[in-house]
C-alpha cells in the first residue's frame, strides 16, 4: 500500500486537455451531493451505482487492449450518459439548507419537488 503522507503531488502540467477533461468527468459521475434525509439516501446510491457504470466503462475503454476513441471521446460519452442520469430524485444536504434558510420548515426543505419521485 502507498503510504499517501510522503507522495509528492502529482504536476498536473503533465497532464493533457482530453485527459484532465475525462478526470473531470469521472469527478462529475461520482461526486453526487449528499442526501439531506435517509430516505433520499435510496436514490442517491441507486444514482450514484449507475453512474459509476458509465465512469467504468469509460475507464476501462482507456485502459483495455480494446479499440481506444481516446479520451476526449470518452469524456464526451460519459457525459452523454451522466445527462441521460442528471442528479434528481432526492433533496441534497445543501438544498434542504438553503430552503431552511429561507425560512421553510424541516418538511418543506426536503419535500421533493413536484414531479419528482424517490
Amino acid at each position: 500500500m502507498t503510504d499517501l503522507s510522503t507522495s509528492t503531488a502529482v504536476d498536473d502540467t503533465t497532464l493533457t486537455e482530453p485527459v484532465r477533461d475525462l478526470l473531470a468527468a469521472v469527478l462529475e459521475a461520482i461526486d453526487l451531493p449528499h442526501p439531506a434525509t435517509v430516505g433520499g439516501s435510496e436514490a442517491h446510491d441507486r444514482l450514484l451505482s449507475t453512474r459509476v457504470v458509465h465512469a467504468r466503462i469509460a475507464l476501462r475503454s482507456i485502459l483495455d487492449d480494446g479499440p481506444d476513441m481516446g479520451p476526449a471521446w470518452n469524456a464526451q460519452y460519459l457525459r452523454e450518459r451522466l445527462a441521460q442520469h442528471p442528479v434528481a430524485g432526492y433533496v441534497s444536504v445543501d438544498q434542504a439548507d438553503a430552503a431552511l434558510a429561507e425560512g421553510k420548515t424541516w418538511a418543506e426543505a426536503v419535500a421533493l419537488p413536484a414531479g419528482e419521485d424517490q
